[in-house]
């Protein structure tokens, strides 16, 4: 029989579960155990620690975190187990704890710890809410199947789900929170969240007293959160309009009023005790608030009234759907700048500081604006560029207020230079699958090298170009060491995948296979094709470009494609390097009797070199090229090119100068994009001995002779936080060395609609998109030589952007535009003036795997030719990056 010593009995009641200590006692056995002498603790050695009671967790870990060794010297009774307990408990993931003596033998005793432990989660389930809601407050409490299902992890979600449901204007919204036993596992348990939204609550009316110097109207402006309450001034004869039919004579006679009774007072008063709809409501989230009561200070500050504070802010309810709130205001002293002076500068002169600052004495005082100009000024230079971009990273700033006299402030800009840091070394990471020295040709900001924040942020944007790595997360984390003059860099990356894959297919009937297959790889290795032990999946990683595409509408139409791009050819310089093939065909079936009565073969190659200049600056890039075309027609009558049988050859050296600054590929905010490209041929009529004028066309266009200039600008600017301005010009024109050999029917362009394929290659026609009208629908047609295309054209858009989502998985961005360009035959027909207009708005979508995708709803406003009516309003549906 097991002999064992009642020691101590202990109760720890935490949530409402009990521990206990129990010694000499075994649980199962309550009757057991000898006689203890309290007051008089005796020392044992502990012999062993056994644990019991546990499934999921580790017996080891938990006599660790008890404690408790073996060997150790406690004394029973003592305050050793006593801690050894709250030790366990205080991990959060044990129900029931106890510690008894198995047995005792001498001055030796053997422990066992005993644990309920908490039940885990098996599954969660909200109910209350919509669908859509669900998901984002799954991503919001953030549960995990298998999680210790603990009094604080309950707490927790319940606390999250209610400022959920607070950030979505529901301040009313009940949550409840049941933890339920699980029937089918065992120590498990699945939690309901019960939501009750209630009603929306929302702002009626927000009053402020104690503003002189501005109106009420103006600061609602300034609260972007929660919303100006009402939008736009309603005229008095309106408001009486609209009293007289819903409310009645006492209103009426408040709103007409005495003299003294202000429009506002009116509106103000209507807004509250009038539900009309033209009054737009805006939902109450406290810390959108918060950020608002700031701005509205902030608003003052940058006025001069360095003084002015919000003294009493009131929230109250008028109902259970709507709130008011009543803002006091102190505005205090409007101040001025008089006299700054500088301290501690010895590598700038007074002079050169002042005239970066730009403010001079009799300026309204704005402390906001003297920090941008010191710290960071996104609209021109500061005081700290001009340092760290000369390697002074440890270079700061602090303007002091030395004198406040009356209306007038003196400033003491404090100066501290520091030494230049030079960068010691570069750390990369996160990139798991591009090679590190794809990165390091792309940084401006090597180990010797001076410190630059200039630098710095060029290679943040050349790593967000790049198209491997979130442009979101591109983060770079400079660690500075002041001791030894140095700072080391580390480039958090995130790596995105941005190959792409095309796969559709059918069968059309008389017209067999239908179906497109293309694969584009951006990030190719083509030196670890043969090693497959390099592999990621594919050979990649070394930032080369490979993309092979092949479509089919049966027998009628069939084309191949394939193309590669280095772009550091040798590894050592950014030189790029591009080479290209393609092969179409296009057959006239007859549907009947499946016979081939023409066609038109096209064959081309092409390649080009690139290589970055550093003159006008380093942002220029220059690109040279040679390519061919063939064109094989027989008795092709499809379009009008001017002959139906016959061969045209386009032989043509390309040349492109163009600036990139464009900080984001996929979502630009700020910077440049500007291009012009010129090809040209041979001026075969110089040497060919052909009366042009009275030449076939078949063999008159034997032999392309042209010149081809296209001009294409972006432009992006950030109008307030996320909200993108983007404007775009286009310009092209097709030309010929002399007069007798006339433009050919090849490389023209065609105006019109979504603009989907780009770049015709099968027929050498540029296609631009103009929303509004339809597709190619702004295409001039020489009736003298029955060829269809333009040979010049112009292209001006503006559009406004707003992102829906920036994650890695999706960029997501709504737009309105308004867009106009025309085409003409002829030059002499040109009028930048004349164009078709249109406006609208769109959606775009880009995912890795399948590139970029988009949806406008346009309206165009004018006619296009052969049409006696205005063109409308037109859906068009677009997928790639388009150039125009």
């Amino acid at each position: 029989m097991k002999k064992t010593l009642l020691i101590a009995v202990c109760f720890l009641t935490i949530f409402e579960v009990q521990s206990q200590v129990v010694f000499g006692r075994d649980q199962n056995n309550p009757g057991s155990g000898l006689s203890i002498n309290y007051s008089s603790p005796k020392e044992y050695e502990i012999a062993d620690i056994e644990v019991r009671g546990v499934q999921y967790l580790d017996n080891n870990a938990l006599i660790s975190l008890s404690g408790l060794r073996v060997g150790d010297k406690i004394k029973v009774p003592g305050d050793e187990i006593t801690t050894a307990i709250k030790k366990l408990w205080n991990q959060g993931i044990i129900g029931n704890v106890s510690i008894y003596a198995s047995k005792v033998e001498g001055d030796k005793i053997w422990l066992v710890i005993e644990l309920t432990e908490r039940p885990r989660l098996t599954k969660y389930i909200i109910e209350g809410v919509s669908k859509t809601k669900q998901g984002e407050i799954e991503e919001k409490i953030g549960l995990i199947r298998g999680k210790v299902l603990t009094d604080v992890v309950i707490k927790n979600t319940e606390l999250a789900v209610r400022s959920y449901m607070e950030s979505k204007g529901f301040l009313n919204a009940d949550v409840k929170v049941f933890q339920q036993g699980d029937t089918v596992l065992r120590n498990s348990a699945y939690l309901k969240v019960v939501i009750d939204q209630g009603q929306k609550v929302k702002i009626r009316n927000i009053r402020f007293d104690g503003n002189e110097q501005f109106t009420s109207k103006k600061l609602r402006s300034k609260m972007k959160g929660v919303g100006m309450i009402p939008k736009f001034s309603l005229p008095t004869e309106i408001i009486e309009t609209t009293a007289k039919l819903m409310w009645p004579p006492n209103l009426i006679s408040f709103i007409k009023g005495s003299k003294k009774t202000s429009k506002e007072e009116a509106r103000e008063y209507l807004a509250t005790h009038v539900n009309l709809n033209f009054f737009k409501s805006a939902k109450f989230v406290k810390d959108d608030y918060e950020e608002d009561k700031n701005n509205i200070i902030s608003f003052y500050n940058s006025k001069g009234y360095r003084d002015a504070e919000i003294v009493l802010d009131t929230i109250y309810d008028i109902s259970n759907k709507y709130m008011n709130i009543d803002i006091s205001l102190a505005e205090g002293n409007k101040y001025y700048f008089r006299d700054v002076s500088w301290s501690g500068n010895y590598i700038y002169t007074d002079e050169q500081l002042q005239r970066i600052l730009g403010i001079g004495k009799g300026d309204v005082y704005d402390l906001d604006l003297v920090n941008k100009k010191l710290n960071f000024n996104p609209n021109g230079p500061d005081i700290s560029s001009l340092y760290m971009d000369d390697g002074y990273l440890f270079f700061n700033i602090n303007p002091v207020e030395i004198r406040v006299s009356e209306d007038s402030i003196d400033l003491e800009m404090r100066i501290y230079e520091g030494a230049q840091a030079t960068i010691d070394k570069v750390y990369i990471s996160g990139n798991d699958k591009t090679n590190d020295h794809v990165i390091l040709r792309a940084l401006w900001t090597r180990p010797g090298d001076k410190f630059s924040r200039a630098q710095l942020i060029r290679t943040q944007q050349e790593l967000s170009q790049l198209g491997y790595f979130d442009p979101e997360q591109v983060n770079p984390l400079p660690i500075p060491d002041p001791i030894n003059e140095t700072v080391d860099i580390e480039w958090q990356l995130v790596e995105r995948s941005n190959d792409q894959i095309e796969l559709s297919g059918g069968w059309g009937g008389a017209f067999g296979f239908v179906g497109t297959f293309g694969v584009t790889f951006n990030n190719f290795s083509v030196r670890n094709i043969t090693k497959p032990e390099n592999w990621r999946g594919l050979p990649v990683g070394d930032g080369q470009s490979l993309s092979v595409r092949f479509q089919a509408n049966g027998r009628n139409f069939q084309s191949y494609s394939f193309s590669f791009v280095e772009p550091w050819l040798g590894g050592r310089n950014p030189n790029s390097f591009g080479l290209s093939y393609s092969k179409s065909i296009q057959r006239s079936i007859n549907r009947f009797t499946n016979e081939t009565f023409g066609s038109l073969k096209v064959t081309g190659i092409s390649a080009s070199l690139g290589r970055r200049v550093k003159w006008p600056d380093d942002y220029f890039t220059v690109s040279t090229g040679l390519s061919y075309q063939r064109y094989d027609l027989f008795q092709f009558q499809s379009r009008a090119l001017g002959f139906q049988t016959g061969a045209a050859n386009s032989f043509t050296f390309n040349t492109s100068l163009s600036r990139n600054t464009v900080n984001n590929p996929m979502y630009p905010r700020n910077g440049s994009s500007i291009s012009l490209s010129a090809s040209f041929t041979p001026p075969y009529s110089l040497w060919r001995n052909l009366d042009y004028e009275n030449a076939e066309p078949e063999e008159r266009f034997k032999w392309l002779e042209y010149h081809k200039w296209n001009f294409d600008t972006k432009y992006f600017l950030t109008l307030t936080g996320k909200l993108v301005l983007s404007a775009r010009a286009h310009f092209g024109y097709l030309g010929t060395y002399t007069s007798k050999t006339g433009v050919g029917p090849f490389e023209r362009f065609q105006l019109g609609g979504d603009g989907l394929t780009g770049q015709n290659f099968l027929l050498g026609t540029d296609v631009v998109g103009l929303r509004g009208y339809p597709n190619n629908s702004i295409t001039p047609f020489d009736q003298e030589n029955n060829i269809e295309g333009g040979t010049l054209f112009n292209k001006y858009v503006m559009e406004v952007r707003y992102p829906i989502s920036l994650a890695q998985s999706a960029t997501i961005y709504a737009l309105t535009f308004v867009e106009g360009g025309n085409n003409w035959d002829r030059f002499a027909e040109f009028n930048p003036y004349n164009i078709k207009k249109s406006a609208g708005i769109g959606l775009r979508i880009f995912m890795p795997a399948f590139g970029l995708m988009g949806i406008d709803w346009a309206y165009g406003f004018d006619r296009v030719p052969g049409s006696f009516e205005n063109s409308g309003p037109q859906f068009h549906f677009s997928i790639g990056q388009q150039i125009r």
